[in-house]
């Protein structure tokens, strides 16, 4: 419940409505638990629903390799509208400052990617998108981390 509720409150530091912090804390809701979409859109509503499907990666690990599986998200969520990737940035920053802070073995193949998903999230929040981009910056100069560029 931590990661959700983080997610929360960065997007609670920008622009964003009541049915974009509900979606923050279901974000993950439909990839780690057993949920559906039609039980969040009963409890939550059609937007919170619909924020929380844009959130949800649509690849599977039989779907090729890691790399076209994020492919395949990026190129999802780039059709998202800016309030899902708002709450995606918030997810990043999250993310990444928990990988960056416990795990930087995997901070060297997670940074690259969210490096190349940063570019499809510019219509989210300026500011939360700013701050992305400082932190996975931050991590690839660090030089522990290759660069995906």
């Amino acid at each position: 419940m931590v990661h959700p509720v983080a997610v929360a409150e960065l997007v609670a530091t920008v622009e964003h409505t009541p049915q974009m912090l509900a979606a923050a804390l279901l974000h993950d809701v439909l990839e780690d638990t057993r949920r559906t979409r039609a039980e969040v859109e009963a409890t939550f509503g059609g937007e919170v629903a619909t924020l929380v499907g844009w959130l949800t990666d649509v690849s599977r690990p039989e779907g090729g390799n890691r790399a076209a599986r994020k492919a395949l998200d990026r190129e999802r969520i780039a059709k998202a509208p800016a309030t899902a990737k708002t709450i995606k940035l918030a997810d990043l920053i999250d993310n990444s400052s928990t990988i960056l802070a416990y795990d930087r073995g995997f901070a060297r193949i997670y940074l690259p990617e969210k490096a190349l998903l940063l570019e499809v999230l510019r219509e989210g929040d300026p500011v939360l998108w700013h701050r992305a981009k400082d932190l996975l910056e931050d991590g690839l100069r660090a030089g522990f981390v290759r660069s995906a560029r």
